[in-house]
């Protein structure tokens, strides 16, 4: 860790793995395609958040702040219905994170 804060590592040491998270959200893009890079399964694009005017279920309008998930997945790895459960299971965790601690 005290190599990569010094920025000491080499780009085979950190150009690999299993799962990739792109974040240009703190650039305030709402939302892109990531590409896989080679010997990744997936990779996570997140976009920044934005108020959204949404049903608030009273025949009203509200507003919420929303962000866009992307999920670019090798499929010789993984399987698409299991990369959408993942986007699924973490929307529910996001917008419910007390769950966490439960």
């Amino acid at each position: 860790l005290a190599r990569a804060r010094s920025k000491q590592l080499k780009p085979e040491e950190y150009s690999s793995g299993t799962f990739t998270i792109s974040n240009l959200g703190m650039f305030g893009v709402t939302s892109f395609k990531p590409i896989l890079p080679p010997g990744c399964a997936a990779i996570m694009s997140v976009g920044a958040s934005k108020p959204t005017a949404v049903p608030d279920g009273n025949g009203g309008v509200k507003i919420e702040k929303q962000m866009t998930l992307g999920l670019a997945a090798d499929h010789r790895i993984v399987y698409g219905a299991q990369a959408a459960e993942f986007l699924r299971d973490l929307k529910e965790i996001i917008e419910n994170p007390y769950q966490l601690l439960v």
